[in-house]
């Protein structure tokens, strides 16, 4: 309908009573509208161009006001989750839905619209509206995520898989239905082409299956927790696990080094997992000291006395020479030969020192495996292997507690007239060579033939 129709007479006789100026340009914005009737094009793209600048300024309004709302509500204690999906961004994506809505709905006022362009730019608007509710959702399930990592479960339980698996799924069906919208179909029609794609879909994510299914079986069968400390020599895997996600395992060694391993992987091939070590509060000392076997010999009458005055020994002496005196007493006149006659050693009374000294230490776990045992003698010597748990699993004080027990065993070993094994040096062989030297200079001179 033509602008001029629609002024009512009334206004006409207030004409007169406009200055001129402002006459004039009521007169220019009459012509304007008439020139927009006549030109429809021209009239309905201005419209667009209004309906978008609008649809941008209430997502700006919309946005500010989400935003600050839930600002304000997040300082409530109650309500301090709502701090999780505004860091998420959930609430911005939200907001971010508002232009495309007005978009939507605002088609319907736009004059002389065609019907292909009413359809084809709301199809794109809807398009944008699935689009912002696909990562509005997506920064939901990371915002769950973050809640559920303060948790208590969080500790055992790793969800961060599932929840990716999950975007993985909510993407892949967000981008069927937005091109679905784009074309105007069924996305019905493109969910029945993904079957005759199936076995190419299974061939591009089979890392993807292979790694849901080793997750679900880590995490179900309580095999693998953030924290652990795991060890996997074939893949340079030797730390703390700080993060389990879909596809990979990633674990901080020692060296602060990081090593990504694929789920898969931990469920096709064997690795250590030190857990248990740590909750049981011990952790195990099993190092060996090479004895010298030409030191091994019996005790003397000297020595016994004065290993009996030795407190962590006083028990074993009395006990051990009480044993000895009645077995042999009962073996008779034979008794009297030293083969036929039991005595102790060195080596067995310093085995039992070290394992009165072990069980007598404060920092070793006195409820775990406590022994010291003698292995078959080697070519470097006889193995004496300390086997025992320390009250602490901390790497620093273990290994602080372990040398210390190995300095004092080896520093106490030649109280018992025994030593330790070490191979020949360049030092001790040249202090062997030294006196065959010395001999050879002191040698008469060979006479010299006479002719």
């Amino acid at each position: 309908m033509h602008l001029n129709a629609l002024i009512a007479p009334s206004r006409l006789t207030e004409e007169s009573r406009l200055p001129m100026d402002i006459k004039q340009l009521w007169l220019k914005v009459q012509d304007l509208w008439g020139t927009l009737d006549e030109h429809p094009l021209l009239h309905s793209s201005l419209a667009l161009v209004v309906l978008l600048v609008v649809a941008l300024l209430l997502g700006r309004v919309a946005r500010y006001l989400i935003l600050h709302a839930v600002k304000l509500l997040g300082r409530q204690p109650a309500l301090h989750w709502l701090n999780d999906l505004r860091h998420n961004k959930v609430f911005h994506r939200l907001a971010q839905m508002t232009p495309s809505l007005v978009i939507q709905f605002g088609l319907y006022l736009v004059p002389d619209l065609s019907k292909t362009a009413t359809l084809f730019i709301g199809n794109v608007a809807l398009a944008f509206t699935i689009l912002f509710m696909v990562l509005a959702i997506s920064a939901l399930l990371n915002a769950l995520l973050d809640i559920y990592a303060r948790t208590e479960h969080a500790r055992t339980r790793s969800i961060k898989g599932y929840v990716q698996l999950a975007k993985m799924v909510l993407f892949v069906f967000g981008a069927i239905i937005i091109v679905a919208t784009l074309i105007d179909r069924s996305p019905l029609l493109l969910l029945s082409g993904l079957g005759a794609m199936s076995a190419v879909i299974l061939l591009v994510y089979k890392d993807t299956l292979l790694s849901f299914v080793a997750s679900v079986q880590l995490t179900s069968n309580d095999m693998l927790r953030v924290g652990d400390w795991i060890e996997m020599p074939q893949v340079g895997a030797d730390g703390d696990v700080v993060d389990i996600t879909l596809h990979t395992v990633k674990v901080q060694n020692f060296d602060k080094t990081i090593v990504s391993i694929p789920t898969w992987r931990l469920m096709s091939e064997s690795f250590k997992n030190w857990r248990g070590m740590q909750a049981s509060g011990g952790r195990r000392i099993k190092r060996s000291l090479y004895i010298d076997a030409s030191g091994v010999r019996f005790i003397r009458d000297d020595e016994e006395l004065k290993l009996s005055q030795v407190h962590l020994l006083t028990d074993y002496m009395s006990r051990k020479k009480a044993e000895l005196k009645a077995w042999n007493e009962a073996q008779g006149n034979v008794a009297a030969m030293s083969a036929n006659r039991r005595r102790m050693t060195n080596i067995g009374t310093f085995r039992a020192y070290a394992l009165a000294y072990l069980k007598s230490h404060p920092e070793i776990q006195p409820n775990m495996t406590c022994m010291v045992r003698q292995m078959q003698t080697t070519a470097q010597g006889i193995p004496l292997e300390i086997y025992c748990f320390t009250r602490t699993t901390a790497w620093a004080d273990y290994e602080r507690i372990q040398g210390d027990i190995f300095d004092y065993l080896l520093a106490v070993l030649p109280e018992f007239g025994l030593s330790l094994y070490q191979q020949p040096s360049g030092g001790d062989l040249r202090a062997g060579m030294l006196p065959a030297v010395l001999g050879a200079s002191h040698l008469p001179a060979p006479e010299k033939a006479v002719m």
